[in-house]
């Protein structure tokens, strides 16, 4: 995976009023949702395959996966830093143990041979860690945070399929309208450091065959 150096972010400064807070890529009106419980329990396989399930469902890094899956080193396209203030963002409850003022964070994963998306992630930082964990936003966090030889939690908060038409074009796949999509919160030290939801590009099957059996 090639790497940038390190170097200071700069926060943005545009206007908190909900009216400008632009919005941000998920599964709107879900075919499936499952919970926590869910995901300790795992899924029937005529709804997600075993494959798919360790990789959406397995506390590793999702680029270092990535990474793995495809021999690919994998770039982060960063599409958007957010500031949101204490707005809930309409985003999982869960936001409400990420310290205000935040940060939203909008980014691809794409393959550097390829150009190929894999997935599309949003993440939620409070300023003041955001500050101190991701001082290159072009990084994987993994990455980032590897650096700083941090211990982390992956906390799999819920798992979602269904259509996001927005991400339809990026990621390529007219033919397929549902995805596969999670949210999760990253702790360290006992405190949660930022809220991920990630949505899953149909180009991943090719590498982990069928998402269901």
């Amino acid at each position: 995976m090639t790497l940038t150096s390190p170097q200071s972010i700069q926060i943005p400064t545009s206007s908190l009023s909900q009216s400008k807070i632009s919005a941000w890529n998920r599964i709107e009106e879900p075919m499936w949702q499952g919970s926590e419980d869910d995901i300790r329990k795992g899924l029937p396989f005529n709804l997600l395959s075993p494959t798919w399930q360790m990789f959406l469902m397995g506390d590793g890094a999702p680029t270092r996966h990535l990474q793995l899956l495809t021999q690919s080193d994998i770039s982060v396209e960063v599409l958007a830093m957010t500031n949101i203030g204490d707005d809930d963002d309409n985003a999982p409850s869960d936001i409400s143990l990420i310290a205000s003022p935040r940060i939203r964070r909008q980014i691809f994963l794409r393959s550097q041979q390829t150009g190929e998306i894999f997935s599309h992630a949003t993440s939620w930082w409070s300023e003041v860690a955001m500050q101190k964990y991701l001082k290159d936003p072009s990084l994987p966090i993994w990455v980032s945070l590897n650096q700083k030889y941090t211990e982390l939690y992956r906390d799999l908060k819920g798992i979602y399929k269904g259509a996001c038409p927005n991400l339809a074009t990026a990621f390529g796949y007219p033919e397929v309208d549902t995805y596969w999509a999670r949210h999760y919160l990253l702790w360290h030290g006992g405190e949660p450091i930022t809220m991920l939801y990630e949505i899953y590009s149909p180009a991943i099957g090719k590498y982990l065959g069928s998402s269901s059996l």
